[in-house]
């Protein structure tokens, strides 16, 4: 323990942590930069704060202050120590609603401030596109903006008072009127008013330098107001007191459709006199699906408010008339508004790929210039991509001239490097031709502080540097920002990856084969740190159990990074860090679609665990649940599952079993069906002998835990006029499919398991890699059949068919049988909806509860399942999030208090306020499970509940 520690740990109540996990997920933030720290402290209170500083001060070693870690321009990194406030100072201290004022400690998420604020009527005017994660102490350090800064202004208009402690320790109320100024900032500004009155460029989204002209006698002598935007480069912030806005009533969203992004931009400027709430723009390669929108290459958004709906409507109606585009769209509906937001809340992410899935970077993110200018800014800024053989997609605040973009900058060879300096100054003297502000939102950091002699000329600068002397004569906090300034192609956080291609086991074509360039993916724009899940969304069930970052997407993302890089995490995949953290991932995949940028941790656990285990010994749970085909099929054949199910409710077996198992000792060990539904399929007769044929899958689950799923199954599809078969068990050259009852035909065959067809799910999830392919590969050689015939296959297991659409195409990638497999997998519904779209279902006629699967949500999609639900008058949504069992995650041992804080979060809430003759609805059979045994409720399968209802038994 190093002598900066010892003092720290003695001067600090909250938490101190020099160790590796701590300091590797400190290295990043949301930018293209890296800064390995000493260490990271989670102060509990300004004491706490003072405490560091002291110590800090003594041992001659910087300061950083960090919030959400989503700063874009690199100033939320650094090598000294790091004080993260999200963990204890991120109360909502008060909230006065009569003077619409509120008290607030920096970790304060900013949802957490709007939700308390909406009772009254009230909100927080800025609002960036990260306001489910962003912090108000990184707000006010970046002067954030945000979509509606045209109605609303930046978080500098917010701001009332700060209490700051400066490097030294002095304790400071920055208000008007000079209030808490330090020592020495009156007479350096008093001798500089005429260069504070003409040095800075007037525009609403000018964010780059100090805001020294808030200094200005005329200006009210703003020290708070002049504080904001210094990137924690003056005094640490502790507290403060911001405004808030009354909120409209009602909102209308009108959405404009032009022809291009230039078009779009020199319409945003007439709008402003309409006084909306937002002018944003987007064009059109940003967008995944254009469906939703109006006509048109590029979209403005503009929103407009007012006491009711009619007066909200009837002034979008009046954006529309004035608008000059080719198309439009109002949209008055809040959900409907709701998901039009979040196309362009999540333009972030989605700009980190091009179309044809090349890397783009942030770093020249968010230029601003006057909006009148904007169109003309557009097109040279568009020549000069192109000069330099670039690509970006510009998007953003287009009301305030401000504009966000991802460039795919080559930041990996030093060409590519030299190239990204050479824009970059080209840039930024096109910035300042246009009258315009380096930075428009996310501060200058690291990515614009050597450029501003550019924007300011070097007098200016030399008074910045001169009033970070007043308030920081020691340089002690976040040095490099802001004034002298390191280099913007120093520390790039890409330099130290490994060149060539990691060997791997899946395929990672998103990616090239890389897995680097996987892991390159997080861009820290931390959608998975979002304390709450809206609508179906599930992204990241684990974080939100914890709170700690290293149980966030982005977390186990950064920790990936620095194994990789072998400098902070250095024993590389056998990393007991990397595997710590991996360890509360559930495999839910819900990043895979809810993350913008698409991080799939699902699939970087199982790669880390198949090579953190290679050669050594498992834990339990892997020869027990990761291998539960292989142990369910041995209880069939032995036709022991009735003696064991009888000893699994004896306490002491039921304990010595689960302590060898690796399993809860708080969980039930499921029963095993005594007849599987293969074998209840035997001894059937088809009713339907003609018919489109479909292919019915017999996943682990529905033929040894449920059949009666898949008997439900066969009734509802064989009532829509299908004929059910399923699949081989044995291989042959040309097999008979279709026949109702392909059986095995060597007995010898299903004693070396080879009879039956698996996706290997178990064996991925738990990075049994090797015994996975080995069993997808057995799998398609008995699928070979009906691939060349035109039958669906029908998975009744969400996770398995997630497993059979992805993992096994992305792990047998040198396979072309394993892709047309994948696109022969449907669910029940969509087979229901493609194969017999004439079938109505019966009528239920009653209300639903219960969850989307969390696979379902993130692979397969459930707008079928939308629909067959309402064809069959079953009413209600289902809740988003995860049940917390997801496999054999809730199984696990030491994962169970996690695994019911999942299932708490929303399954168990809406299952408990159902009204009573609720169906509950859960597809999973882990979804079922988890429902069973903790909150004694039978969950049932759509296909059972249909079944049932053909029967006469809703």
């Amino acid at each position: 323990m190093t002598d900066l520690e010892v003092g720290l740990r003695r001067a600090v109540r909250g938490d101190v942590r020099f160790d590796v996990t701590s300091r590797a997920l400190a290295t990043m933030d949301a930018s293209n930069y890296r800064r390995v720290p000493f260490g990271v402290v989670a102060p509990r209170d300004a004491d706490d704060v003072a405490g560091v500083l002291e110590v800090c001060r003594a041992h001659g070693v910087p300061v950083v202050a960090r919030g959400g870690g989503t700063s874009i321009a690199g100033q939320a990194t650094g090598t000294g120590v790091v004080l993260d406030f999200t963990r204890y100072m991120n109360r909502l201290v008060s909230l006065d609603p009569e003077a619409r004022t509120a008290v607030v400690q920096p970790g304060l998420v900013l949802d957490r401030l709007q939700e308390a604020a909406a009772p009254h009527g009230l909100r927080f005017g800025p609002d960036p596109s990260t306001h489910s994660r962003c912090t108000l102490g990184g707000m006010i350090g970046n002067n954030s903006c945000g979509s509606h800064s045209v109605a609303w202004g930046t978080t500098a208009d917010s701001v009332r008072e700060l209490d700051v402690i400066t490097a030294r320790g002095r304790r400071l109320r920055l208000g008007r009127d000079w209030s808490g100024a330090p020592d020495g900032l009156r007479e350096l500004v008093d001798g500089e008013l005429a260069r504070l009155r003409t040095g800075f460029p007037e525009l609403p989204r000018r964010i780059s330098g100090y805001a020294l002209d808030a200094l200005l006698p005329e200006r009210g002598a703003d020290v708070a107001r002049s504080y904001c935007g210094s990137e924690g480069t003056l005094g640490v912030l502790t507290e403060a007191v911001v405004r808030l806005v009354e909120a409209p009533r009602a909102r209308a969203l009108a959405v404009l459709g032009y022809a291009d992004e230039s078009a779009a931009a020199e319409a945003a400027a007439g709008l402003l006199p309409l006084r909306p709430l937002t002018v944003e723009g987007m064009a059109a390669d940003l967008v995944p699906s254009t469906a939703a929108l109006p006509r048109g290459g590029a979209w403005l958004f503009v929103e407009t408010g007012g006491e009711s709906a009619e007066e909200a409507r009837a002034r979008a109606d009046t954006v529309v008339r004035a608008a000059d585009g080719v198309d439009a769209l109002v949209v008055t509906d809040p959900a409907g508004q709701r998901a039009l937001w979040r196309i362009r809340e999540d333009a972030s992410g989605t700009a980190t790929r091009m179309p044809d899935g090349t890397e783009a970077w942030p770093g020249w993110e968010d230029c601003a210039v006057p909006p009148a200018r904007l169109g003309a800014y557009l097109r040279d800024f568009r020549a000069l991509l192109g000069a330099h053989g670039l690509r970006g997609t510009p998007y953003g605040h287009f009301g305030d001239g401000c504009i966000h973009v991802r460039i795919d900058f080559d930041l990996l060879t030093e060409p590519g490097i030299a190239r990204f300096r050479r824009f970059s100054e080209e840039l930024a003297e096109l910035v300042v031709a246009h009258g315009g502000s380096l930075s428009g939102e996310h501060g200058d950091g690291q990515a614009r502080a050597e450029l501003l002699p550019r924007m300011y000329g070097q007098e200016m600068v030399g008074l910045f540097e001169r009033v970070k002397g007043v308030w920081d004569p020691d340089d002690l906090l976040n040095p490099g920002m802001l004034v002298r300034p390191a280099p913007l192609d120093a520390d790039l956080r890409f330099s130290v990856l490994p060149r060539e291609p990691v060997d791997v086991a899946f395929g990672y074509p998103l990616d090239g084969g890389d897995f680097s360039a996987a892991v390159r993916r997080c861009v820290g724009v931390a959608k998975c740190r979002t304390t709450s899940v809206s609508g179906s969304g599930v992204m990241c069930p684990s974080f939100r159990a914890t709170g700690a970052e290293e149980h966030s997407t982005r977390g186990r993302a950064r920790l990936l990074h620095e194994m990789l890089a072998g400098e902070v995490v250095t024993d590389g995949w056998r990393s007991t860090e990397v595997r710590d953290a991996l360890d509360l991932c559930l495999s839910c995949k819900g990043c895979r679609s809810d993350c913008p940028v698409e991080v799939d941790m699902a699939t970087y656990k199982a790669e880390f665990l198949h090579h953190h285990y290679a050669g050594r010994r498992r834990p339990a749970a892997h020869y027990t649940m990761g291998r539960l085909p292989v142990w369910l099929r041995a209880v069939t054949r032995t036709h022991l599952a009735r003696p064991l199910n009888a000893l699994a409710r004896l306490r002491p077996f039921a304990r010595a079993a689960k302590r060898l198992g690796g399993i809860a000792p708080e969980r039930e060990i499921p029963r095993v069906a005594t007849r599987t539904f293969s074998r209840w399929w035997e001894r059937r007769r088809a009713s339907v002998q003609a018919g489109d044929l479909v292919v019915l899958w017999p996943d682990t689950f529905t033929e040894y835990l449920s059949p009666s799923v898949g008997q439900a199954a066969v009734r509802v599809l064989e009532a829509a006029g299908l004929r059910v078969a399923l699949p081989p068990t044995v291989r042959l050259e040309k097999p008979p499919v279709g026949d109702g009852r392909t059986v095995a035909l060597d007995p010898l065959s299903l004693l070396r398991g080879r009879g039956h067809v698996c996706c290997g799910l178990t064996y991925v999830s738990t990075g049994q890699l090797d015994h996975a392919r080995a069993v997808m590969r057995r799998t398609l050689d008995l699928m070979e059949p009906v691939l060349e015939t035109d039958a669906p296959v029908v998975v009744l297991e969400p996770s398995c068919a997630a497993a059979l659409r992805t993992d096994v195409p992305e792990l047998l990638h040198d396979d072309p049988r394993a892709a047309r497999l994948a696109a022969k997998v449907l669910t029940f519904a969509e087979t229901l909806e493609r194969h017999a779209p004439d079938w109505t279902p019966p009528r239920v006629d009653r209300p639903v509860a219960g969850q989307s699967h969390c696979h379902q949500h993130a692979v397969l999609g459930d707008a079928a399942d939308r629909r067959l639900r309402r064809a069959a008058l079953l009413t209600g949504e289902l809740s988003g999030g995860c049940c917390g069992l997801a496999g054999n995650f809730g199984f696990e041992k030491g994962h169970y208090e996690v695994s019911t804080a999942c299932a708490e979060e929303q399954l168990l809430p809406s299952v408990r306020d159902a009204p009573d003759g609720t169906v509950v609805l859960a597809d999973g059979f882990s979804c079922r499970t988890q429902l069973e045994q903790l909150a004694g409720v039978r969950g049932r399968h759509l296909a059972e509940v249909l079944a049932a209802a053909l029967e006469g038994d809703g």
